[in-house]
């Protein structure tokens, strides 16, 4: 068999058989291209591969030194990927039943202070039309926390300033109307009206919001590229989605509703949302540890929060 020919019909079945988002599509096939490599180093065929062969391949990911998420996340793409092997008749079992799959903790998301955004957003240089043109982007990203695609796929119809609102089209195409705040409305009015236009090429028309210097829509790599740069300059460690779980974790802090949560971040299950509660009560634990005056040398302290607390109880 030609598993390169293979390769091609398994991105084709997530596309047509699946109907996997691009995003996911585009998970899945980088890392069926990372197992391709090995094979072919290894001259081995995916028709008649062993699980130990795929135990082998997992340890070479954890010597890499990839993270107990990144593995989980590739063991369940050659899951999917030898149920494809099943599906098109190439064998008719799956070495991957044979294989655990390791229970991993989700962490709690990184997230900044507002005194950190300020930071952040501050570094950003306005004197040049690229510097605008970022300082809208990432105070929009944090008014509102969006994820990158979601930012990326903005258009200026998306943009309602009478109303202080923009529609988002979110995960599975599911659409959401988020409201803006003062600075991102501020930095979004001088953005469109001094210097859109720039980017703007006659020959090459594009209605997204964000533009690249080439007059295309900025994509997520651009973003990504300048989120880098920034952060190297002000010292911030992070990263871009850093400034959703942000959002999120400071409006809970402030005392919004948990289901408003939910709704601004287009979540389907408020469990999601949930996590962000145990940011704020792993903060309200530390402080507890801090500053209570039976904690100063109780060591064996059992005082707990429940992640569940209910609105108000604290």
């Amino acid at each position: 068999m030609d598993i390169l020919t293979v390769r091609k019909e398994y991105e084709d079945y997530l596309f047509l058989e699946l109907r996997l988002s691009p995003l996911t599509r585009e998970t899945y096939a980088r890392e069926i291209g990372r197992f391709f490599v090995f094979l072919l180093k290894s001259d081995l065929n995916p028709e008649n591969l062993k699980s130990n062969s795929l135990i082998e391949y997992l340890s070479i990911l954890h010597n890499n030194g990839l993270d107990p998420v990144t593995i989980a996340k590739s063991l369940s793409c050659l899951r999917s990927f030898f149920r494809f092997m099943n599906y098109e008749g190439y064998r008719q079992d799956n070495p991957t039943d044979k294989i655990e799959s390791q229970r991993v903790d989700s962490p709690l998301p990184e997230v900044l202070s507002v005194e950190d955004i300020d930071k952040f957003l501050n570094s950003i240089s306005t004197e040049t039309p690229l510097g605008v043109r970022d300082r809208a982007l990432f105070e929009l990203i944090y008014s509102c926390g969006l994820r990158i695609s979601e930012a990326v796929n903005l258009t200026m119809g998306n943009l309602f300033f009478d109303e202080a609102l923009i529609r988002v089209h979110g995960k599975r195409d599911k659409e959401r109307l988020i409201p803006f705040g003062s600075q991102a409305e501020k930095w979004l009015k001088r953005y469109i009206k001094e210097v859109r236009h720039i980017f703007v090429k006659h020959n090459v028309p594009d209605d997204h919001l964000f533009l690249s210097i080439r007059g295309r829509g900025l994509s997520r790599k651009g973003i990504w590229k300048r989120f880098k740069e920034i952060r190297i300059k002000s010292g911030i460690d992070a990263k871009v989605h850093t400034l959703r779980h942000s959002f999120a974790t400071h409006l809970i802090h402030g005392g919004a509703d948990l289901r408003v949560v939910q709704e601004l971040l287009g979540h389907s299950n408020i469990t999601t949302t949930q996590v962000y509660t145990h940011v704020q009560n792993s903060d309200l634990q530390e402080n507890h540890n801090m500053f209570h005056p039976l904690n100063e040398d109780d060591s064996e302290s059992e005082f707990h929060i429940s992640p569940y607390v209910k609105e108000g109880a604290v």
